[in-house]
């Protein structure tokens, strides 16, 4: 079997008495932000030649992703990004200042407002949508389909073992 930099740790890690387990997480943990640095690297190449932030273009592409007219609760893509309610606040008034949502009030409950994609909002969204998809291709360029189908897999078991932590 190949081996990557991180094998080398792991004499360093036995020698320190860390138990298999440890180690195999600690294993994950550090593949998982080598692979999230090659998406990160590839997405913001991407995202800057549009102006955005990983952030906006998170929030755009949600709301593209929705059923037209293309528009959420804050709350709803709060939850769904993972943001906090301030962080989504402050990208959606990045968003609204650029021109790419306008919110509106919701007429079924006076306490909430919709976030919707303006046209040039969802050209944007489908525009960084586009790019997304070409830096996830060529950054797993020459990683064979059966590798990344069994990789993809993997953290599903993984995600779905440790639940609902972090949300």
């Amino acid at each position: 079997m190949t081996q990557d930099e991180v094998d080398g740790l792991v004499p360093r890690w036995q020698e320190a008495g860390m138990s298999a387990a440890l180690i195999a997480s600690l294993e994950i943990s550090k593949r998982m932000s080598r692979v999230h640095m090659v998406f990160d690297q590839a997405m913001k190449a991407e995202l800057a030649e549009l102006g955005l932030t990983y952030a906006e273009f998170d929030v755009l592409a949600a709301l593209a992703r929705s059923a037209p007219p293309h528009r959420l609760k804050p709350s709803e893509l709060s939850r769904s990004l993972f943001l906090t309610s301030g962080g989504t606040s402050n990208v959606l008034q990045r968003l609204t200042a650029a021109g790419y949502v306008e919110r509106s009030d919701n007429p079924g409950d006076a306490r909430s407002r919709w976030v919707q994609l303006t046209a040039e909002g969802l050209r944007v969204a489908n525009t960084a949508l586009d790019g997304a998809g070409r830096a996830h291709a060529e950054a797993m360029a020459g990683v064979p389909e059966p590798t990344l189908r069994r990789a993809a897999d993997a953290l599903r078991e993984l995600t779905l073992a440790l639940g609902r932590r972090g949300r």
